[in-house]
């Protein structure tokens, strides 16, 4: 029993050890991704899944080492977690700091234009951002004013004129006033006539 307490709690390599092997991964991950580009954080394509599905079962070993016992689980994460706390605030109060880790927003689209030298810059190819567009509504990229990819990897669409759902929106509430103002003038107009008898 005592042996097997001892392998489940008691780290298999010392304390320290398993903090700098997590910093260091911690801090290979985060310039790595930044010099991937943004598509890795959120525009995935299969390969880019793969990467990173793959990166976190590389990595394990490198943060864990020899060290299978729950607290060395629990010790690795700790620090993860109070890492990224800390280097978030951080970032919070120091923009320089954000612009270089996070890079700066970037126009993929403007006026109906692709912005081809942006695309190519960040690996997206004009079929992976005319999906996106649709999935944001938009069918077709001259309707788009501009397609901004923001720092987190996401991609803001503004349109230039309203969407299908938004100009059958904006039919129906027509529509409905319509309607509404004849049902008002249908209930006016009968009540006249008892008005003028009266």
């Amino acid at each position: 029993m005592h042996a097997i307490v001892s392998d489940m709690f008691v780290p298999g390599i010392p304390v320290l050890e398993k903090v700098i092997r997590t910093l260091l991964v911690y801090a290979f991950l985060v310039v790595g991704l930044r010099l991937a580009g943004k598509r890795e954080l959120a525009q995935l394509n299969p390969f880019d899944l793969v990467v990173l599905l793959t990166l976190s079962n590389t990595l394990q070993n490198a943060i864990i080492g020899n060290d299978n016992s729950v607290s060395g689980g629990f010790i690795g994460a700790a620090v993860l977690l109070a890492v990224n706390y800390l280097l978030v605030r951080f970032i919070y109060r120091h923009q320089r700091v954000d612009r270089l880790l996070e890079g700066q927003s970037l126009l993929l689209i403007d006026q109906g234009r692709v912005v081809t030298k942006n695309l190519k810059r960040e690996l997206i190819t004009e079929d992976e951002l005319r999906s996106v567009c649709r999935r944001q509504g938009v069918e077709d990229i001259d309707q788009v004013e501009k397609a901004i990819l923001e720092t987190s990897g996401t991609i803001s669409v503004f349109t230039r004129h309203p969407t299908r759902d938004e100009s059958f929106d904006e039919a129906l509430a027509r529509r409905l006033d319509a309607i509404e103002q004849l049902l008002r003038e249908r209930q006016g107009g009968a009540g006249a006539p008892a008005a003028e008898r009266a």
